[in-house]
């Protein structure tokens, strides 16, 4: 099949991408000023080429991406069950709470693939389980706590 062929996932998506991704950065930017579509599209082409030039950036673009089609699909079964609940779901009826709890679930999840991606992973889960399970009893410690602070202190207030 011609869609799961390495020219076209290592090569052609990854180059396409960081050319989309530069090209629009420029527009909207307009860094190099107005109507400058020609000098913005060199730029990207060099840009997707030098990327493409380059094996580790490329794997990393290759292998971040369907996470955050995962992370995207994650949101959207959220707000499908959420929308089935509190009804509409469109423009200023979102709850502040809900965008506060997205914000941090969306950092965190990406902090988290990054890290699971760029291979940091391995060496995170080796340094807290090498002897000592004290660095993970202090997390969770500190996960608990930051839990119960923030139910207590966004608590309303009788």
């Amino acid at each position: 099949m011609i869609i799961d062929h390495p020219i076209f996932t290592e090569i052609l998506l990854p180059f396409l991408l960081v050319f989309v991704l530069i090209f629009a950065i420029l527009q909207k930017t307009k860094i190099l000023g107005d109507d400058k579509k020609q000098i913005d599209a060199l730029i990207s082409l060099a840009v997707g080429l030098i990327l493409i030039g380059f094996k580790t950036p490329r794997e990393f673009i290759v292998n971040l991406m369907p996470w955050l089609a995962v992370g995207a699909a994650v949101i959207l079964v959220f707000l499908i069950l959420y929308g089935f609940v509190a009804g509409d779901l469109s423009g200023k009826n979102i709850p502040s709470w809900m965008k506060i709890v997205f914000g941090i679930l969306a950092g965190l999840f990406t902090i988290g693939v990054v890290i699971y991606v760029g291979g940091f992973w391995d060496n995170i889960s080796h340094y807290f389980s090498g002897g000592d399970s004290i660095w993970m009893e202090l997390i969770l410690l500190v996960i608990i706590v930051g839990a119960i602070l923030i139910v207590v202190l966004t608590g309303k207030k009788e």
